[in-house]
């Protein structure tokens, strides 16, 4: 083989290789773009089982971040029996978040964790007793 044609085979293989590169960043966009659309169907039929349920896409968002404050504040309940005020304000709020985000939702959406709303319900219940208590004495010692 002569150095001419010892080019002419380099210069070939170069050319099927650069071809061969192509090719495989035309398969890598195209499984991107497959995947892109089979990602966009998935959520168009989310959104449309969420609407089918009678749901806003917005009450459904603000109800799976109500569940995971509804963890939050099931296990600060469980681990602190006392309150402060503060701690009290703040929890009645979080609380309050939480009860209207899943009154939004239908029930049967949140059966798993009924028992812990129902914990939080009746802690909720109990602050606002003591505070009321503590408003109508506090009233009370100043019309004295």
């Amino acid at each position: 083989m002569n150095k001419k044609n010892l080019y002419v085979i380099i210069f070939l293989k170069s050319k099927v290789e650069q071809k061969r590169d192509e090719e495989l960043k035309l398969e890598f966009i195209a499984i991107i773009v497959f995947l892109v659309f089979i990602i966009l169907i998935l959520c168009v039929i989310a959104v449309y089982q969420i609407k089918m349920a009678g749901m806003n896409v917005t009450d459904f968002w603000s109800f799976i971040k109500a569940n995971d404050t509804l963890d939050k504040l099931y296990a600060f309940s469980e681990r602190y029996e006392k309150l402060s005020p503060q701690q009290q304000v703040l929890f009645l709020a979080e609380a309050e978040k939480v009860f209207d985000a899943f009154g939004k939702v239908p029930d049967a959406l949140w059966e798993e964790e009924y028992n812990k709303y129902m914990k939080i319900l009746n802690k909720y219940k109990d602050i606002k007793v003591l505070r009321w208590r503590e408003t109508s004495e506090t009233t009370k010692t100043l019309s004295k």
